[in-house]
């Protein structure tokens, strides 16, 4: 099956009511036919029928062994974080979510987990921070929020050469437009609140395994702490993937059209958006990714014209979050991104200027109407 076929169809076959959509199994335990025998169902924290199919869709969408679903983005970063033990050394891309740098930062390295952060689009660097205790590398591309592009091919060489895994949280590009594991990871994250479910109404997070043993390793993890996502929310993002295809589409035309619009405005210093052919990442990405999505950020002249952008749009929402079928617009030096110094965020070009912009699926010409009206009335 193709891509968008597998988004409606790799549920799984219909129970024998024939429904057209999966029931929601809302119990807590699941009763045994007799001693030693089980429906293949125990508890919910550890399985269930609903949650088993989003699974099942998730794993074959990456093109992975086996997928979970959790009770949000974290907690499947958190449960990945679980597979390694004091002394270990992991290296981390540069610029990630900032709610990433906080787990490693205050939990993982207070329990002994070494880090060293590199720009990841640079091989030179990720080969320069290869130690004997190194057992994985951590990254995002495009990244949150200055759209680094790294090369998940050369990275996955250098990776297995020296016996370490590669994790990439896809979030941004999702499996339609970008499938890691195709290029050699080991293991994929999403924050499947955000264009996996696409309708700003569920946390969920995912981990996507390659390997066997460490979709077995992760079970374990996940069963054992039980951030396991529920069945109604499960529901809702089976729901949602079904438009999947349809919706990235969308997201990309609106972000095509808008880095365009918005590299054209005076108070623009910069735009960074993987699909524009000036971006440094422009042909990395277009060699291993379908799309480029529907993610931009931009700096205009100054903090203040920033502010006034945000308080100003009306139709475009100024809030947190992204990939859903709303436009949101994010200031992430005060919202994603606080953990970090503000020496670090410089070093990153998280500055005062940069706003990131999550383009939904509303009509274009209305989106760079809003942002137009936004801009004409910064004083």
């Amino acid at each position: 099956m193709e891509f968008a076929t597998k988004c409606i169809h790799e549920i799984g076959a219909a129970d024998a009511t024939g429904s057209i959509t999966p029931a929601i199994y809302l119990s807590s335990t699941f009763a045994h036919p007799k001693l030693g025998d089980t429906t293949g169902f125990n508890y919910t924290r550890e399985s269930n029928p609903t949650r088993a199919r989003l699974e099942q869709l998730l794993a074959a969408l990456e093109n992975g062994v086996d997928a979970l679903a959790f009770s949000s983005g974290m907690a499947a970063v958190d449960a990945v974080m679980n597979l390694f033990a004091p002394g270990d050394h992991i290296i981390t891309g540069n610029d990630l979510y900032g709610g990433s740098f906080r787990l490693f930062r205050n939990l993982n390295a207070k329990n002994g987990v070494e880090f060293t952060s590199v720009h990841t689009s640079k091989l030179e660097e990720i080969t320069a921070a290869i130690k004997p205790n190194t057992k994985a590398i951590f990254l995002e591309t495009p990244t949150n929020p200055t759209m680094e592009i790294s090369d998940l091919r050369a990275i996955s060489k250098i990776a297995h050469e020296n016996n370490f895994l590669v994790i990439v949280d896809n979030t941004f590009l999702t499996p339609y437009f970008q499938r890691p594991l195709d290029l050699g990871a080991d293991i994929v994250i999403h924050s499947g609140t955000k264009y996996l479910c696409g309708h700003n109404d569920v946390l969920v997070g995912f981990t996507v395994a390659k390997d066997p043993v460490i979709a077995d390793k992760l079970r374990l993890i996940y069963k054992t702490t039980g951030a396991c996502l529920g069945a109604l929310d499960a529901w809702l993002v089976i729901r949602g993937i079904k438009t999947l295809p349809l919706r990235m589409e969308q997201h990309q035309k609106n972000a095509f059209a808008i880095a365009k619009w918005l590299q054209k405005q005076p108070r623009v210093q910069y735009v960074l958006y993987p699909g524009l052919e000036n971006h440094p990442g422009y042909a990395i990405n277009k060699a291993q990714t379908t799309g480029f999505g529907g993610m931009i950020s931009f700096a205009v002249d100054n903090a203040e014209t920033a502010r006034q952008i945000l308080e100003g749009v009306k139709l475009i929402k100024f809030a947190e979050s992204l990939g859903g079928t709303e436009s949101l617009i994010t200031y992430p030096i005060r919202q994603t991104h606080t953990d970090l110094t503000a020496e670090e965020c410089a070093e990153k070009g998280i500055t005062d200027c940069l706003l990131r912009f999550s383009t939904g699926i509303e009509a274009t010409q209305d989106l760079i109407d809003d942002l137009a009206q936004a801009f004409a009335a910064v004083k």
